[in-house]
């Protein structure tokens, strides 16, 4: 079963009452990145390729046709028993972008970060709500504890 909005909410920060939707809580873009140089993923480790920020202009990203990484600019943590999903908003895929996520285990916290694919350029407000985070219960044993744990918390 997936937990209401309200309920998500009470585990990022920072949250306004915009954010908080029935199901879930928005997530705001907080920093945008290309990819520089290859990373590598083996059986024994990983190591993430060397990005470049964008900066934004006037608070806005103006990104072109390409992949990009975004940070969001909110604090999660994933509560005991349940499992994290993020969806891109709406809004993103009808101006021809899509985000892709990865599942966020049980007591997992940070700043996480998504693959944002540009098929039309667009511009980002800085701040900009693009994504929902939601939670559904689940069974498991143990809780996250992987390398990116506490990632992007001041």
């Amino acid at each position: 079963m997936f937990q209401s909005g309200a309920t998500v909410g009470r585990t990022v920060t920072p949250v306004s009452d915009a954010q908080i939707q029935p199901n879930g809580v928005d997530l705001t873009a907080a920093a945008v990145y290309e990819q520089a140089t290859a990373g590598r993923i083996s059986r024994e480790r990983k190591t993430i390729g060397d990005r470049t920020e964008i900066k934004p202009v006037d608070g806005l990203f103006e990104l072109s046709q390409g992949a990009y990484i975004v940070r969001y600019g909110e604090t999660v943590h994933i509560p005991e028993r349940h499992i994290g999903f993020i969806y891109p908003r709406s809004s993103l895929m009808r101006n021809s972008c899509m985000l892709h996520t990865a599942v966020w285990d049980a007591g997992y916290e940070g700043k996480g970060e998504g693959l944002l694919q540009v098929h039309h350029p667009i511009e980002i407000e800085q701040g900009a709500r693009i994504a929902q985070i939601v939670f559904a219960e689940a069974d498991h044993e143990g809780t996250y504890d992987g390398s990116y744990q506490g990632e992007h918390v001041d």
